[in-house]
């Protein structure tokens, strides 16, 4: 049945253009590398897939480890002139997830503001589970979870992290701390974040708005001495997230002594 999913005749797959038999073999790799199936039937697909390579001329590979799989697949997916998304990546081997969390989630809340790209919300999604902050809430104009581009960017991470959306700042933890380029923030090395706040993520193009920033309790930036004086808001949301795991960190350590 599952060696049935990859069944061609050597006239049928030679007859296809070369892109799309990288492409195949990719697939197949992939089925291989992320289903759980039986020995007998796994030597019948990395059978089916030898063959695939002699009808191309590559080389015979033993591929009898995780790390020869992933080579190939990123070989085929190169020669295939696929577009090396993360998502394409395969994933247990990149990040060894676990079964379970070391820490249960952070009473922090993570606000976007206005945020438009769902590459950029997904990237967030991924970095809010990781270091289990907290909540993230969804302004109206912000791309949702339910949005495809970023369930794919997300990773999976967005099953596992509680979403709010149209719920307004206000309601929020106070304090409010926005995350700005501004000549009058402070530094995030040199703020002490409290266990409890709201932090505000804006907009690509002109960060928080005028209505956040008048709610906003502190404005906070991360200092950077290149010339360009801004970074990508879920790059600079990763920074921040990484202090504010360190505060935390060192705060559960104080408290233990």
């Amino acid at each position: 049945m599952l060696c049935g999913m990859f069944d061609f005749t050597k006239r049928k797959f030679l007859s296809l253009p070369i892109e799309r038999q990288h492409k195949k073999c990719a697939e197949l790799i992939r089925f291989l590398y992320e289903q759980k199936v039986e020995k007998k039937e796994r030597e019948k697909l990395l059978g089916v897939y030898q063959t695939l390579q002699d009808w191309m001329d590559g080389n015979l590979l033993v591929l009898d480890d995780s790390k020869s799989l992933v080579n190939q697949f990123h070989l085929h997916l190169k020669k295939a002139k696929m577009s090396l998304k993360e998502w394409n990546l395969l994933p247990v081997i990149t990040h060894q997830d676990r079964d379970v969390v070391l820490e249960e989630p952070g009473s922090i809340a993570i606000y976007l503001d206005s945020i438009r790209s769902a590459f950029n919300v997904g990237s967030i999604i991924r970095t809010v589970e990781a270091f289990s902050l907290g909540s993230l809430y969804f302004s109206p104009e912000t791309p949702c979870v339910e949005h495809s581009q970023v369930q794919k960017t997300a990773m999976g991470t967005s099953e596992w992290v509680t979403c709010f959306k149209d719920i307004p700042l206000t309601d929020l933890p106070k304090p409010i701390i926005a995350l700005e380029t501004s000549p009058c923030a402070i530094s995030i090395y040199d703020f002490v974040f409290p266990e409890v706040f709201s932090l505000v993520l804006g907009n690509e193009e002109y960060g928080c708005s005028e209505a956040t920033l008048k709610q906003a309790d502190f404005l906070l930036q991360i200092p950077l001495c290149g010339r360009k004086n801004s970074l990508n808001v879920a790059n600079a949301f990763a920074i921040a997230a990484g202090e504010i795991r360190r505060q935390k960190k060192l705060r559960i350590h104080h408290d233990e002594e």
